[in-house]
């Protein structure tokens, strides 16, 4: 039976597929519509143990359906499907718990899993995405440093710990992050994943996650019990419920676009050759890089995909949804995703990455690829011009971008300004790699210049800069961080940005130890001034809105390039842009190795950022029609008459 046959045949429209608790029985839906026979396989246990088998009974819509009596939380389960004469025992896809490894689906009476206090948290909401701050994180990154602080290293409940201090006295883990003050926290996979054997407790284990084993289920790793599919529910509930109650929202990294197996994985043996795209001579298509890519297309995927989505948003309140290779996926898929969304929780934020990692067989017209943009409104996608703009092509460790030193790149960095948005100051045929604006809305676009991938910026600057001082190395630092915290759109840092994080120029450490990944919290207060310099920056974003304008007009009406010469940027925001108290701010980009005199208009000037500070109070004064820019820095300056001195304090 052909793939559009069985979509167009065995559509199933409920909303019960898994397992659906209650205390009097839990019932079993599956959707495997090839299948001739589907039995339920019971266990007491997450791995071993003997199996009690259940008869299913097919239903309309392909599905296949049996019921338990009596209270099934914590019941272990899988399903066994028989087709012909062979027969393959599979998870279920729409498993909600599981046992260690994900072996087995879980039964779960979810509201036992709940933290005290859980339903009166309420839902950090932002007004639009550009006024997010995102700070990308691994969980085990967080606190596997020996001298963190933290008691949970490398657990979920490492975000439940306050009053926690690294070398020096200072602040690391959760205190370190509202101090920091970003507004959410992007967590790197943690849904169950198959490349770390949770039942391994003693020997430290690392991979980034993006090898997808069950998608509705936390990773047991992350949890002090991976045995009890239970723990890692109640554990994950409360590293949310604490960063809420600080006013930070959670986004989750979603890999939606494959699976760690192929042909024996689940999905394919619940229904052969429907979950997955596949070429000609029917091998798995593999536009993920990682050996297959999901169908999102078909009809049933599409259903798999939004209402896990709409689960971890419902369940676990999550506030937004990073997108893996988000190009993979079709625009009709993205669409829905938005407002199924909007309708269950209003406010999440959407973003991903708008390409693939190798040709696929979806059309690229059908495709959510960055240059698509405008077909998905409500959905961001990372700039990458502006991220080679600012620092240099990742993928070619000596190749210098704006910061770096490299003259030329003055197009890339302004098109992140602008958030990819249509502005008429841009010359699009010099920016990097997209020569026309993709972006409807600047909330389209993720402005930023390091991620978990690649070379984190510092050590970008070291395989180009080496040569030079390490103080100079940190003028540069500090001048692309200002870049992406003063640009329009949605600003994303990688966590230990802020600190010089160093991976010691490890570019892929997806499979590298903890010693190369974890947070060197000794950093923090080896190079605290870089990281003042960071917070000084986020806080005059957040205190300003002339930096996080809402539309396309209102940048192209307000923000005002200067006519400058190679390896400089600046620009205006004028007439109290976005209702910004301030009238007139200029900010200037000099990456220069001298220092620069630019021209300004006749005005008295406050400075708020220079080389060494940054945040909204008066760092001096200028009189006059000109300034002089110092070597490799930032300097933003605020008309006179309408700055105020704000209170002292945050």
């Amino acid at each position: 039976m052909s793939a559009d046959h069985i979509a167009e045949d065995y559509y199933y429209h409920g909303d019960d597929l898994g397992a659906v608790y209650t205390p009097q029985q839990t019932v079993f839906t599956v959707w495997a519509p090839t299948a001739c026979a589907v039995s339920l396989y019971a266990y007491r246990q997450g791995r071993g143990d003997e199996k009690t088998s259940y008869p299913m009974a097919r239903e309309t819509g392909g599905i296949w359906r049996a019921a338990v009596a009596g209270d099934c939380h914590g019941l272990y389960y899988n399903y066994g499907v028989t087709r012909q004469d062979t027969s393959f025992e599979v998870v279920d896809p729409y498993a909600r718990a599981a046992g260690v490894n994900g072996e087995r689906g879980m039964v779960v009476d979810l509201g036992r899993t709940n933290p005290v206090g859980w339903e009166k948290v309420k839902r950090p909401v932002l007004p639009d995405p550009v006024d997010a701050i995102i700070y990308e994180l691994h969980v085990r990154d967080f606190s596997t440093y020996p001298h963190s602080g933290i008691e949970h290293q490398g657990k979920f409940l490492a975000f439940t710990e306050t009053g926690t201090r690294g070398p020096q006295g200072v602040r690391t883990g959760l205190d370190h992050l509202v101090d920091l003050g970003i507004t959410h926290l992007h967590f790197l996979p943690i849904f169950d994943y198959a490349s770390v054997d949770e039942a391994e407790q003693e020997q430290p284990q690392f991979n980034w996650g993006y090898d997808p084993k069950n998608y509705n289920v936390p990773e047991g790793s992350y949890a002090t019990d991976p045995f009890n599919g239970a723990v890692r529910i109640r554990e994950l509930k409360a590293a949310i419920q604490s960063l809420h109650e600080r006013g930070i929202g959670v986004i989750m990294d979603v890999v939606y676009n494959h699976t760690f197996n192929s042909w024996d994985s689940c999905l394919n043996r619940l229904v052969p050759g429907y979950y997955y795209r596949m070429n000609s001579d029917r091998s798995f298509a593999n536009g993920s890089g990682c050996g297959n890519e999901l169908a999102s297309e078909r009809p049933m995927v599409r259903k798999l995909i939004i209402d896990s989505v709409c689960y971890w948003a419902q369940e676990y309140w999550v506030d937004g949804f990073r997108f893996d290779l988000m190009g993979l996926h079709d625009l009709e898929t993205m669409r829905q995703i938005r407002s199924a969304l909007d309708r269950v929780a209003p406010g999440c934020i959407i973003y991903g990455e708008g390409w693939t990692g190798g040709p696929s067989p979806l059309p690229a017209g059908q495709a959510a690829l960055k240059g698509n943009a405008r077909q998905v409104p409500g959905i961001a996608f990372f700039n990458d011009s502006a991220r080679d703009g600012i620092k240099g092509d990742v993928f070619n460790r000596r190749e210098a971008g704006f910061v770096n030193g490299q003259a030329g790149l003055e197009e890339s960095v302004k098109f992140g300004i602008t958030a990819a948005t249509r502005h008429p100051q841009v010359n699009y045929e010099r920016v990097n790699y997209d020569h026309q604006p993709w972006a409807e809305a600047p909330n389209q676009a993720v402005i930023y210049c390091e991620a978990h991938d690649n070379l984190t910026l510092w050590d970008k600057l070291v395989a180009t800069n080496g040569e030079e001082s390490e103080e100079q190395r940190i003028r540069r630092h500090k001048l692309g961080g200002a870049i992406v915290l003063t640009s329009q759109g949605i600003p994303f840092l990688h966590a230990g940005q802020e600190f010089l994080r160093t991976k010691g120029g490890n570019a892929n450490s997806y499979l590298a130890p903890d010693q190369v990944n974890w947070l060197d919290w000794a950093r923090k207060a080896r190079y605290h001034e870089v990281y003042a310099y960071y917070q000084g920056l986020i806080r005059l974003r957040k205190a300003h809105p002339a930096f996080r304008m809402r539309h396309t007009e209102q940048i192209q009406a307000h923000l005002h390039f200067m006519d400058l010469p190679s390896q400089l940027v600046g620009y205006t925001l004028d007439q109290h842009a976005n209702g910004d108290p301030w009238r007139v701010i200029i900010v200037l980009f000099n990456a220069r190795t001298t220092p620069t005199a630019m021209a300004l208009p006749a005005n008295e000037w406050v400075v708020v950022v220079d080389s060494r500070q940054a945040g909204t109070k008066a760092l001096g004064y200028i009189n006059g029609s000109q300034v002089e820019v110092e070597p490799l820095s930032a300097l933003i300056l605020v008309d006179r008459e309408s700055f105020r001195s704000p209170p002292v304090g945050r």
